[in-house]
């Protein structure tokens, strides 16, 4: 869908996608025109209708905004990171939740009068439910107060020019829409594997559990209201699914101490991977898809997005200590330096010399590349020629959840324990050889347990998207960490194919951007700004301060 102004996205264009298979392509035209006699007759016209919603699912392509941050850096300074970006005159950030919420009300409105299959009806109900939770948990996360629509209307509506409602009752709304959706949705372990990336029981469950975390912190580090409340909500969530016991870690039998690089390529794809909680799906193949993407070549040609010196920075070595503390630190003097004795998941997020470079051994480059690191995960070798991939993209996967779980314990109790560890992070730590995290090896350590709590999730899910991002901004560290210089690695002409005229500190790490032109605005940045042409159309809408 094309980008249109809030006034236009919520009376116009319905189901584009989903009614197009049935030859109804409805573009901008109020919805009330949708009961026409061929569609909205049966409990497959709503399936039709449903998988719509799925094209609103985050495309593999957000894994670059990475670059929001301090561990990710594409091909030139990004606005968002660096402090410079302005108020936008129009943003799918806002346009796509909203449309995705448009769509939602009309299947939840038309679905009332079908009546063929009541079963079949009040499960794809549920999933109208999970994706208008879905939309909102994004909108509210970047703009806090935002127009709650539940329902469709048109031009002459007052809705039409909605004012903005109170964060809190957004949410609360949201929740009950994942109510309803646990309420109607199967359960993933009785969903056949043929339906494979439909939204599940446990789908819902794991939203509730990311958006409950996200607004529970972000009220309490940012003194914005009832703290307690959301994270409860987000730890019975968790506590749901972790219950269940079906979810667990992925395992590569054939290589099992690489199973986390693994995860990222074709052998973690599929409905035998139990870590996948919800995937958005691109197909098998040219002659089998459902899209496609080129990830790849993005990732290497391109450098949309590498890594940065404060992220290489954040991985542990293999005894379990940070930078500056361990005694297997040794100087950086070649490029595997930094490689060696890490936590694995270094070598396997990051480019190295240990690896296979697709078409002949790595070689460390700056060239596409201005921080000196290149991106493997999610970088398949086998689509490299073809510069077609089909390698699915994860949305929810089972680590966040075991991650959420120990963030939310900590920040319930001010502690926790070793055991919730145990069912937690140390089963992140095992899965790649590194030693357990426990109260006793903080404290002889001198370590804050809060600080590698969060380290941990920032290393497992890092250039998944924009995890990094909104955990900056709720934890309210974001006016801390992103006016810092963005680093890279060292300059070694004896390894790397091309040198960059960069200035470099005085450990002589590459300076991409230095800290003077970076900032963060604490009275502004925090929030985003709403789209111009949304402000100028809609007067109730207003603006988000110093915006």
């Amino acid at each position: 869908m094309t980008n249109k102004t809030f006034h236009k996205i919520l009376i116009g264009a319905a189901l584009v996608a989903g009614v197009t298979a049935c030859s109804r392509k409805l573009d901008l035209v109020p919805e009330s025109t949708l009961t026409d006699a061929g569609f909205w007759k049966s409990s497959g016209d709503l399936i039709l209708a449903c998988n719509e919603l799925y094209q609103s699912l985050p495309v593999i392509t957000n894994n670059v905004n990475a670059i929001w941050t301090d561990d990710g850096y594409g091909s030139a300074p990004n606005p968002i990171s660096d402090g410079t970006r302005t108020t936008p005159v129009t943003d799918n950030a806002f346009n796509i939740p909203y449309a995705l919420i448009r769509k939602s009300n009309t299947i939840l409105e038309k679905s009332r009068t079908i009546t063929d299959d009541a079963a079949r009806v009040r499960r794809y109900r549920a999933e109208a439910y999970f994706f208008r939770a879905f939309g909102y948990s994004e909108l509210v996360k970047r703009y806090g107060d935002v127009p709650l629509l539940l329902r469709t209307f048109d031009v002459f509506d007052t809705l039409a020019y909605p004012h903005r409602t109170n964060r809190e009752i957004v949410l609360d709304s949201m929740y009950k829409d994942l109510d309803s959706a646990v309420a109607g949705l199967p359960l993933a372990s009785a969903l056949p594997a043929a339906e494979y990336g439909r939204i599940t029981r446990n789908a819902a469950w794991a939203l509730k559990s990311r958006m409950g975390l996200t607004e529970g912190t972000r009220n309490k580090y940012h003194s914005l209201g009832n703290a307690q409340k959301h994270l409860n909500i987000a730890l019975a969530a968790t506590e749901e699914l972790m219950n269940l016991n079906w979810h667990k870690l992925f395992t590569y039998t054939a290589v099992p101490d690489s199973s986390y690089f693994y995860l990222f390529q074709y052998a973690g794809n599929g409905a035998a991977n139990r870590e996948n909680i919800l995937a958005r799906l691109y197909g098998v193949s040219a002659t089998n898809s459902i899209s496609e993407h080129n990830y790849t070549r993005q990732y290497l040609d391109v450098g949309v997005v590498t890594a940065t010196r404060a992220m290489m920075d954040a991985y542990l070595y293999r005894d379990g200590l940070p930078l500056g503390q361990s005694p297997m630190q040794a100087n950086q003097d070649s490029t595997m330096a930094e490689f060696t004795n890490r936590d694995p998941r270094i070598a396997m997020t990051v480019f190295n010399k240990r690896v296979w470079g697709f078409t002949s051994p790595w070689v460390p480059t700056f060239n596409t590349a201005p921080t000196g690191y290149k991106i493997r995960k999610y970088a398949t070798s086998q689509d490299w020629t073809s510069q077609q991939s089909f390698n699915h993209h994860i949305v929810f996967r089972y680590a966040e959840i075991l991650l959420n779980y120990a963030e939310l314990k900590y920040e319930l109790n001010g502690g926790i324990t070793d055991i919730e560890l145990e069912n937690s992070i140390n089963l992140l730590r095992t899965r790649v050889n590194m030693p357990k995290l426990t109260n006793a090896f903080v404290t002889s350590n001198g370590l804050n347990m809060l600080n590698e709590i969060r380290r941990e999730r920032r290393v497992e899910l890092a250039f998944e998207g924009e995890f990094r991002y909104w955990d900056l901004i709720r934890w309210k560290t974001a006016e801390i960490e992103l006016p810092k210089a963005i680093k890279g690695s060292k300059k070694f002409p004896l390894e790397h194919t091309f040198i960059p005229t960069s200035p470099v500190d005085a450990d002589g790490f590459v300076i991409v951007q230095d800290a003077s032109k970076r900032s963060f605005d604490v009275k502004r940045d925090y929030w985003w700004p709403f789209p111009s042409n949304e402000t100028g159309l809609n007067p109730n809408l207003g603006q988000n301060p110093f915006w």
